[in-house]
């Protein structure tokens, strides 16, 4: 099946624009103040990873999908307190309603910490990940990529503080030593296989900024803070970059945490797509940072949502997006942080 082409509209932002020369350097800087504070969703391009290494990823991801179900169902993530592995179609929730995609859910590899009654609850989420035996291969080249969209995500988070009139530094107290590092190599099936047309429900990523690798099929879309929906189709070459709530926090709103979905593809069509999704430190607390003025006055505030209420605590932030969208994960294996209402199975839930 033929899949009609849209025309990218987000705009395109060159890192390498940001090693150049003072003069282009400072063009870039300011080009991308422009976009951060109208939707902070670009495509990436100059980023540098090797498009063997984005080939091997795609078609391995490919391989490990298709297998048999018994095969994936053994790095099922109800296996993890740590909320790594593998997820069927419709078994993660946003608000409530299923997402249609299948996923591997992988972070920083780490071991578990024995948990006693003051150990902070983020660090459950600490431990290893779940890696499938029938393919091999995945675990070294998502290990590999998840090293350089790391690189990509702090290059762009630098970028980022330099457009808001700060030092190249001044995240890094709050994402070193070890930044969050959320990987997910994911599918989306067809509608002969969703029963909605709900591929990733509305929502907003919790990290500093999301680097999206996309495949060939379309689906993304961008809420505008008008309401008016963008379509982000695939473009060869590039990544899909957004900022999270942590910015949002971090800016008093002058940089926003955008409203994203993904609409499940026609029937007979599948789409691939890996997410990454770079985060502070689980510890660490997010400072609100003194703009200059010029940016200050148009600082928005904090979006409020009684649905998804966002901390300044990192480790509970994220803790809170995982227990919401995987309901089954919080009920088998941390059911003491949750409510009688999530216990018996009434959630609601973000998708990051």
């Amino acid at each position: 099946m033929t899949i009609q082409e849209k025309i990218a509209t987000l705009p395109f932002v060159d890192i390498g624009r940001f090693h150049a020369d003072p003069a282009e350097r400072a063009a870039f800087i300011a080009d991308l103040r422009r976009i951060l504070f109208d939707h902070g969703f670009f495509y990436l391009t100059g980023h540098g990873v090797d498009p063997k290494l984005i080939a091997d990823v795609l078609a391995t991801s490919k391989r490990f999908f298709a297998l048999p179900l018994e095969e994936k169902l053994k790095i099922e993530m109800v296996k993890s307190p740590h909320f790594r592995g593998y997820n069927r179609a419709g078994y993660e929730r946003t608000r409530g309603q299923q997402d249609w995609r299948e996923q591997i859910d992988i972070n920083t590899e780490g071991t578990a910490v024995e948990i006693t009654p003051e150990t902070p609850a983020w660090k459950r989420l600490l431990g290893p990940n779940q890696w499938p035996e029938a393919v091999p291969e995945l675990k070294p080249l998502l290990l590999a990529y998840q090293a350089e969209v790391t690189r990509i995500g702090i290059d762009v988070l630098k970028a980022i503080a330099v457009a808001l009139g700060q030092p190249e530094d001044a995240f890094a107290q709050i994402y070193e030593p070890q930044p969050s590092q959320l990987l997910k190599i994911i599918r989306y099936p067809g509608r002969e296989v969703a029963q909605t047309d709900q591929g990733v429900g509305a929502h907003k990523d919790g990290g500093f900024v999301t680097v999206l690798l996309q495949d060939t099929v379309e689906g993304l879309r961008v809420q505008t803070e008008d309401g008016v929906w963008i379509d982000a189709p695939p473009v060869p070459g590039t990544f899909v970059i957004n900022t999270g709530e942590l910015l949002e926090l971090a800016t008093n709103g002058f940089v926003r945490a955008d409203v994203h979905d993904v609409i499940a593809p026609p029937a007979g069509v599948e789409r691939f797509s890996v997410a990454f999704f770079l985060g502070s430190r689980y510890d660490a607390t997010i400072p609100v940072i003194d703009l200059p003025e010029e940016l200050k006055i148009k600082e928005r505030g904090i979006t409020v949502d009684a649905l998804n209420p966002i901390f300044r605590e990192v480790g509970q932030n994220h803790l809170k997006s995982r227990l919401r969208s995987h309901p089954d994960v919080a009920r088998a294996h941390h059911a003491d942080l949750l409510t009688p209402e999530q216990l018996a199975g009434e959630a609601i839930a973000e998708a990051y």
